[in-house]
């Protein structure tokens, strides 16, 4: 079986790629033309039938992750199923099932079974959790066993999988000599790999036999994320030696991949300090030929726990505007508890409106649905503006818990509604034909649908 990206640099334009175009609105050749130069990817095992297609990279829509999964302390299935179902409801592009609790064939298989989104993981968390529940000592993990296992998990129908090449043991030379860090090592799966590799005395077995787990990921056409396990935890680890090396050898395996014919991201970057957003990301881009970026967070600060989701989504605006292509939400308990459903639904709903506020911004061809909600806003036209908002329901039950006496107005301004009296003063100027500036709308919008204070 050929990839994506095989076939595209074969001048064929797949089921995906026009599913892709459709979704974008984009010609299907240009689809094609990105994908064969390795600048998009479309995450689909076909072990999966019912699973919606997604592309992520240049020109599109920035999409988010959502990631569930049970912990040693919390293992509860159902839970986990009510999560993905919540993540797909309130419209996340992809999913990582993340489990490191309870019998994590079954969950990850449960999970698949109850989603249309294309599911991903990281493979060292279940390899490690089982070493450790086998020797009492995750170190013991054997090589063999990681790749048999990456082969299980694809073939239960995973799209994609976050799979940590980049650490070697360069990267944790450059670790030692900066004298460690602030904020420590924050990804489970890198820093299980570090410790591996230390007490082993060996290479990271996916550094080593990178060609191995390309051959892998290509057999089912699923998208290897190149895992960012030595991101920065603080801000002010943002950018170290450590970082900085395992982002160079991703890059550099990004390019690998491709050639070798697998459809390829890279992750990062963690906590990172607001002005150095747009510096990640065009070293990313820079170096990796723009390969898909795919960021965790980023968290700006450090002191925001309990309300992580909203400094995130700050993060995630500026990673949409200067080129980010997917971003894994985080919810308001990060860095505190396992996430429940409530967390996973309002994580999702921050990381939204996040990168569509970056995306406004990356595309300004296409602010058309703002002016569109801003017009029927200014109009009062309140069943047009909830077909235009992102959270519709939200706002529905908002202003039906707090109705005006005047049907026009809202509680927030009363008799002193700035838009109705604006109304009032220029209804002349609205309801005349216009063919300039911002009332060329005018035959498709006020027009048809004259404001009750105007005359008749």
């Amino acid at each position: 079986m050929k990839t994506q990206i095989e076939l595209a640099r074969e001048g064929i334009v797949t089921a995906h790629m026009k599913q892709v175009a459709l979704d974008e609105n984009m010609p299907a050749e240009q689809i094609r033309a990105y994908v064969a130069k390795g600048e998009i990817v479309i995450p689909n095992n076909p072990k999966r039938v019912q699973q919606k297609v997604v592309g992520i990279g240049t020109g599109l829509r920035t999409k988010v992750n959502a990631s569930i999964g049970t912990s040693s302390d919390i293992c509860d299935v159902d839970a986990e199923v009510r999560k993905a179902i919540a993540a797909e409801q309130e419209g996340a592009d992809t999913l990582m099932e993340l489990s490191t609790g309870g019998d994590l064939d079954a969950i990850r298989r449960t999970v698949l079974a109850h989603s249309t989104l294309p599911v991903g993981n990281v493979p060292l968390y279940q390899a490690f959790s089982e070493a450790a529940r086998k020797y009492q000592n995750p170190s013991r993990l054997d090589p063999e066993y990681l790749f048999d296992l990456i082969e299980r998990q694809l073939d239960d129908g995973l799209s994609f999988m976050a799979i940590h090449c980049g650490i070697n043991l360069y990267t944790i030379e450059r670790l030692r000599k900066q004298g460690y860090r602030y904020g420590g090592l924050v990804s489970k799966g890198g820093t299980f790999m570090v410790a591996w590799m230390d007490q082993n005395k060996k290479e990271n077995p996916l550094y080593a036999q990178f060609d191995r787990v390309c051959a892998l990921m290509k057999k089912y056409d699923a998208v290897l994320s190149l895992g960012n396990g030595i991101r920065a935890g603080a801000i002010h680890d943002s950018h170290d030696r450590a970082q900085m090396a395992e982002m160079i050898i991703n890059c550099e395996l990004a390019e690998l991949g491709r050639g070798m014919g697998c459809q390829m991201m890279v992750e990062g970057p963690g906590h990172v300090p607001l002005d150095e957003i747009e510096a990640n990301i065009m070293l990313e881009k820079r170096m990796s030929g723009n390969a898909p970026y795919y960021v965790l967070g980023p968290l700006p600060l450090d002191t925001g726990a309990g309300y992580d989701h909203i400094a995130s989504a700050i993060g995630a605006a500026n990673s949409a505007r200067y080129g980010a292509d997917l971003v894994c939400y985080i919810t308001p308990s990060e860095h505190l508890a396992l996430p429940n459903e409530a967390d996973v639904r309002e994580g999702v709903r921050a990381t939204r409106l996040a990168v569509r506020i970056g995306d406004v911004a990356k595309y300004p061809d296409r602010r058309e649905n703002e002016k569109q909600a801003a017009m029927a806003r200014r109009d009062m036209r309140w069943d047009d503006l909830n077909k235009l908002l992102m959270f519709p329901d939200t706002a529905r039950a908002i202003r039906a818990d707090r109705m005006p006496e005047e049907a026009q107005t809202c509680t927030m301004c009363g008799d002193f509604c700035a838009m109705k009296k604006g109304m009032q003063v220029f209804s002349n100027d609205i309801g005349e034909e216009k063919t300039s500036g911002c009332h060329a709308e005018k035959q498709h919008t006020i027009a048809d649908q004259p404001h009750p204070t105007m005359a008749p």
